[in-house]
């Protein structure tokens, strides 16, 4: 319910190549076995690769295009938000003269993404050690360019912002981003859990519309695939025009075995004009919505970890920085003050199910304010900080470091 768009709304460009080119480049970490799996996606050639921290090289190795080979990196610098260390890395394609037809330029991040039993819990383990995910759901709509933000700035300033008010987590709804969003998050130390955009009538024209949205699905996990930041697929929310969604779950799980999936977050919610999908029972998470919440949030089974996929979404009137709509929002707070009072609350009972209860991951509405939702800790325009940042901060940063304290 939010401005119609379509279109092109990403930057497009052309860029001359030789005959035989580097098209792709596909970059796992294997943190278990201090290595870099690499596939350079081209015609019959030779592959060297450089990777350097900095200017010093730490390794060089070669490979065949179109095969996947290693890269041995000796006691790898791990990347996670507190660290969110990269290594550069050169890939150069070379002919049967060894001549140099194609080279690029790339970075990655070593980091491990897996479920483990943390005190008997099943949780979401980052480079072996369980860390709280306490996030922001974020949409990335813009008040002047809707799915386009205005400058690479502007990509920049929501996950800086993300970042300085202690969460550690985007969750980006319904939407993909260029390519520089995800390298902020990379650069910067944000997880992020990438939503598929939804259809909405999926018993509509079946043929077409599952088809696209199967297509599509993997394009989008192809194209983000390298960012190390992305930990977590989410084909499905609130059963949003949800079809075979245990399948797709675990169709998700065996292309991309190297990150979690989320099956359909929210699974407790679902539009009237529909049969729920519910709970798939597979894929990594457990995962309701609850507004205002957290209390009732998941509980962790056997198998999957518990997450609080959206909660809160409280509002605040900001006259002046308000879409010419009737506004809206999930609650209400009068003041800045009494808002951010109120999130502290909130993350105050969070850490209650994190600590009680085994939930793994809470997740916020919203980044900003969009059109008719007041719920952000922005305005739309991101004039204006709804909440105190420094309170919401410390809040986030108290919670995530008891959760480091559970064994």
């Amino acid at each position: 319910d939010y401005t119609y768009t379509s279109g092109i709304w990403q930057t497009v460009w052309l860029e001359p190549v030789n005959k035989n080119y580097i098209k792709n480049i596909r970059l796992t970490p294997d943190v278990v076995n201090s290595r870099l799996k690499v596939v350079v996606h081209a015609a019959d050639a030779q592959v060297s690769a450089v990777v350097l921290d900095g200017k010093k090289v730490v390794t060089e190795s070669k490979g065949a295009a179109g095969n996947e080979f290693f890269i041995p990196i000796k006691n790898p610098k791990l990347w996670s938000p507190d660290d969110p260390f990269l290594y550069d890395l050169k890939l150069s394609l070379k002919d049967k003269t060894g001549a140099v037809t194609d080279e690029v330029t790339s970075y990655f991040g070593m980091r491990e993404i897996k479920l483990g039993k943390v005190g008997g819990v099943v949780r979401p383990l980052l480079n072996s050690e369980f860390v709280m995910q306490v996030g922001l759901l974020d949409q990335g709509y813009w008040p002047d360019g809707i799915l386009t933000a205005p400058t690479d700035e502007g990509l920049k300033f929501d996950v800086e912002f993300t970042k300085r008010a202690g969460f550690n987590l985007i969750r980006k709804h319904m939407k993909t981003e260029p390519k520089r969003f995800y390298y902020w998050a990379d650069k910067l130390g944000v997880l992020v859990w990438q939503d598929m955009p939804a259809i909405w009538y999926q018993h509509e024209d079946t043929a077409k519309t599952r088809t696209v949205f199967r297509k599509e699905l993997k394009a989008i996990m192809d194209d983000n695939y390298n960012s190390p930041s992305i930990i977590t697929w989410v084909p499905f929310n609130e059963n949003w025009g949800a079809f075979d969604v245990v399948e797709i779950t675990d169709w998700v799980k065996k292309y991309d075995p190297s990150r979690l999936v989320n099956g359909n977050s929210g699974f407790n919610n679902n539009p009237g004009y529909q049969k729920a999908a519910g709970d798939p029972g597979n894929g990594d998470f457990v995962d309701t919505h609850i507004y205002i919440g957290p209390n009732d949030a998941s509980k962790p089974d056997d198998k999957r970890a518990a997450s609080l996929g959206e909660y809160g979404g409280i509002g605040l009137f900001v006259r002046g920085h308000m879409w010419p709509v009737e506004n809206n929002a999930y609650g209400y707070e009068p003041t800045k003050a009494a808002l951010s009072d109120r999130y502290v609350l909130l993350m105050d009972q969070v850490e209650q199910l994190m600590k009680y209860k085994g939930l793994s991951v809470a997740v916020y509405t919203q980044t900003t304010d969009v059109e008719h939702e007041i719920n952000g800790l922005l305005t739309y325009d991101r004039a204006f900080e709804k909440m105190d940042v420094d309170k919401v901060k410390a809040v986030n940063q108290a919670v995530i470091n008891e959760g480091k304290k559970i064994k």
